[in-house]
């Protein structure tokens, strides 16, 4: 059901898409998820050397060490971090 109450059908929510109407009005986000950006928290352990070096990496770009992480984890998809499920 549709935060306003009323119910769509998907060839309606379609049509009201297609149109450019302004679907706010549509969207419950106390219950939208983006199940492709949902976070999980895992630990890894990594030597010292390693470190240092995302921490020196981290500085010369101005972000933080997770975010270098993150990074190199995303332009690499062969470790699968851009496939969904």
């Amino acid at each position: 059901m549709a935060r306003n109450g009323q119910n769509l059908t998907a060839e309606k929510l379609d049509a009201l898409h297609d149109s450019g109407a302004n679907m706010t009005a549509y969207w419950d986000e106390a219950t939208s998820r983006r199940p492709a950006l949902e976070t999980q928290r895992v630990n890894v352990d990594l030597p010292r050397w390693m470190i240092s070096s995302l921490d020196r990496k981290a500085e010369r770009l101005g972000v933080t060490r997770q975010a270098v992480i993150k990074s190199w984890i995303a332009d690499h998809p062969e470790g699968s971090a851009n496939k969904a499920g």
